[in-house]
């Protein structure tokens, strides 16, 4: 279990607790040439969403206060990016490829 007091920009905590962390094996891969899944998902854990449109950052808002899934996608390289989800009840957050989803 990794817990997360952290505080979004507008100073309210995003997270209390991330009980199960998984990976695909795609985005294990990745992550071995490129860097290291802590710096994403501390900025998932933040609410830096990354490279997600205007409407899926208005969801995620949505979601923090509703309880629904949450979503943050990073460019990892110039061909690859990183999904990071985050289920509804917070009980798992999965690191995954766009194209194992």
């Amino acid at each position: 279990m990794l817990g997360a007091d952290v505080s979004g920009s507008a100073g309210r905590r995003l997270f209390a607790t991330l009980h199960q962390i998984v990976a695909t094996p795609g985005a294990l891969a990745l992550l071995e040439e490129a860097k290291t899944p802590l710096e994403f998902l501390s900025r998932h854990l933040r609410g830096d969403w990354g490279d997600v449109c205007q409407d899926d950052k208005a969801e995620n808002k949505l979601s923090l206060k509703y309880g629904f899934r949450l979503m943050s996608s990073y460019q990892i390289t110039d061909a690859e990016k990183l999904w990071i989800i985050t289920e509804g009840d917070r009980s798992v957050t999965t690191l995954l490829l766009p194209t194992e989803y």
